[in-house]
């Protein structure tokens, strides 16, 4: 039995602009979806657990539910321990703990943050950008995107903002929703998005 609904749980509105056109696109027609924004990573990792336990006491077994957050400044082992945790704790199975085809519950970190992801498929971003250099990728400060030190979107600003977008600064929302119309997932290099 394939799966027939994923409900995403994400920390802000930004991923959720993101994830909305691309899984429109890459999505199978008959899977449908939810994503659900919390007001932050503080926010959602509190409600977490309540929530899932919500999800265990009716979730269908073709529903799916997927967990993403911003590593930011967290420990990836400790935070992947937390939201590991949480599944358990409510009685869910996740894909790490399942080991198999039983999973209930997948839990990702994007690394450090979402925009982590966009200098993983530079075209994307010259495709929603036309103005930027599509050599950005191979400057060496960018080449890994996970790697990126001193913050991602503060690096993608100043990108946009050399190419002579974004003057008033990164619309983060907007931004986000451009690249999951233009991303493409078998062409990301970032392995957190992977």
């Amino acid at each position: 039995m394939g799966t027939s609904h994923i409900e995403f749980l994400v920390e802000e509105r930004s991923m959720e602009a993101f994830l909305t056109p691309l899984l429109r696109r890459c999505l199978p027609g008959d899977c449908t979806f939810r994503i659900h924004e919390h007001q932050g990573k503080p926010a959602l990792l509190r409600k977490l657990k309540n929530r899932l336990r919500g999800y265990a006491s009716w979730l269908p077994s073709d529903h799916r539910i997927v967990v993403i957050v911003d590593m930011d400044q967290d420990q990836c082992d400790q935070l992947k321990s937390q939201l590991e945790q949480a599944c358990s704790d409510a009685g869910l199975h996740s894909k790490q703990a399942a080991g198999g085809p039983q999973w209930q519950v997948v839990t990702r970190i994007a690394i450090e943050e979402l925009e982590a992801w966009y200098f993983g498929d530079w075209q994307a971003v010259c495709r929603a950008f036309p103005k930027v250099s599509p050599t950005v990728s191979q400057r060496t400060h960018y080449r890994k995107p996970d790697a990126i030190q001193g913050g991602t979107w503060e690096a993608l600003e100043r990108v946009l903002k050399e190419a002579g977008h974004c003057k008033q600064g990164l619309p983060k929302v907007q931004t986000a929703a451009a690249m999951g119309h233009h991303m493409e997932p078998q062409d990301n290099c970032s392995p957190s998005f992977r």
